[in-house]
């Protein structure tokens, strides 16, 4: 499922498919979302810890490092999507609404 192809509302069916299957909904509380959100986050930074920029691009690319990079991001986006189910936040409108504020607060600079 490409990113070209992919919608939000499938990842989000999967996921919590994924999930209703195993019988983990009980667990899937918004507090306990976000924690699990926060400690997959934490897991991906350690692929960058001390690293420069440049070395940071190096590694996302390399193919020792690569594939465990992507498992952390995918981590972090399917509990992203999980939280969104469990809070009933619409992911999509959430990203283009903060947009709209983040163009407000960020002007472009001329």
């Amino acid at each position: 499922m490409p990113d070209a192809t992919a919608t939000v509302q499938s990842l989000k069916d999967a996921i919590r498919a994924f999930a209703a299957e195993r019988h983990w909904e009980p667990y899937h509380s918004p507090k306990n979302l976000c924690m699990a959100i926060a400690s997959e986050v934490g897991e991906l930074c350690d692929h960058f810890r001390w690293l420069t920029a440049e070395e940071s691009f190096a590694v996302c690319q390399s193919p020792e490092t690569r594939e465990a990079i992507a498992d952390e991001l995918a981590d972090v986006c399917n509990l992203v999507m999980l939280f969104g189910v469990h809070a009933g936040i619409d992911v999509s409108d959430a990203v283009a609404r903060k947009m709209v504020k983040n163009a407000v607060k960020y002007p472009l600079v001329e």
